[in-house]
């Protein structure tokens, strides 16, 4: 039986003038229309097919990419509104339906949203819900902390961003620890700063223990080997400049550079850091 709304290995048991058909076990033949239909495509080959409902709801198989797919979050525009839902661009010919009861607030045509990609079981047609809170997993997190994890951000609140963590969790990051902008829908990679005894999860943007200034010099120093032994960043350098080359703050930044003066490594001039 063919997963709706997932990526599917399917064997091609047709080839027609229209296009193919693949074997979708206990839901049949799946037709893939010519459009999607690979070059020099024959019977028995295997196809990885994305399978969902056409909108005439007949199953359909097509090799376009979507957005998003079942058990995703998402942030995808309205593109138009009926008496039925919104509907979103996922990258497919169909747009992805939020009904009117999954909608936290009345979307508006031409604005983005984060989502949450679901099959309804009772139609198996693929939906979306802007209700995401009741889809992400509250339970103990299996998390480490320093893990490497992905994040998309989802919503700015009085304390800083709160983010998805790996299309399963949530979790926060704080304002006074983000050194770059922020803005709903951004996909980021971060850090488990730590796991709370309530299960909430807090982020950082660069791996837990990187702040000792003796360790920031020392990857400063490196860096700067690297980069032939110079650099174009000063203290009057932006805050934005100086975290996308070190990952830092800018205050972390001085300290870590009058470290690696004091020890007299470096020279300080007007347009950048010098190595001795």
């Amino acid at each position: 039986m063919a997963k709706i709304g997932r990526y599917n290995l399917l064997k091609v048991v047709k080839v027609l003038d229209f296009g193919i058909y693949l074997d979708g076990g206990k839901d049949g033949e799946i037709l893939m229309p010519k459009r999607y239909v690979p070059e020099d495509c024959k019977t028995g080959d295997r196809i990885d097919a994305f399978i969902y409902l056409d909108s005439e709801d007949r199953i359909i198989a097509t090799t376009e990419t979507p957005l998003a797919q079942v058990g995703d979050f998402a942030y995808l525009k309205a593109v138009s509104i009926n008496a039925t839902g919104t509907f979103l661009d996922w990258g497919l010919l169909k747009d992805l339906l939020v009904p009117f009861r999954e909608q936290k607030m009345s979307m508006q045509e031409g604005k983005f949203y984060i989502v949450y990609v679901y099959l309804d079981e009772g139609t198996r047609r693929i939906v979306a819900s802007a209700k995401i809170e009741q889809f992400l997993d509250k339970s103990e997190p299996e998390l480490e902390v320093g893990q490497l994890v992905d994040l998309l951000i989802y919503q700015k609140t009085e304390l800083g961003f709160k983010a998805i963590i790996n299309n399963q969790y949530s979790g926060m990051l704080y304002d006074n620890e983000i050194f770059q902008p922020l803005t709903t829908g951004d996909r980021i990679i971060g850090y488990v700063k730590q796991v709370r005894e309530d299960f909430k999860i807090d982020l950082i943007l660069h791996k837990p223990g990187f702040d000792k200034v003796e360790d920031i010099a020392e990857s400063i120093f490196i860096r700067l080997q690297e980069e032939g032994g110079f650099m174009a960043v000063t203290d009057k350098s932006p805050a934005e400049t100086i975290y996308e080359l070190f990952g830092i703050s800018k205050k972390t930044y001085k300290k870590a550079v009058g470290d690696l003066y004091k020890r007299r490594l470096i020279v300080i001039e007007e347009t950048g850091i010098r190595l001795t």
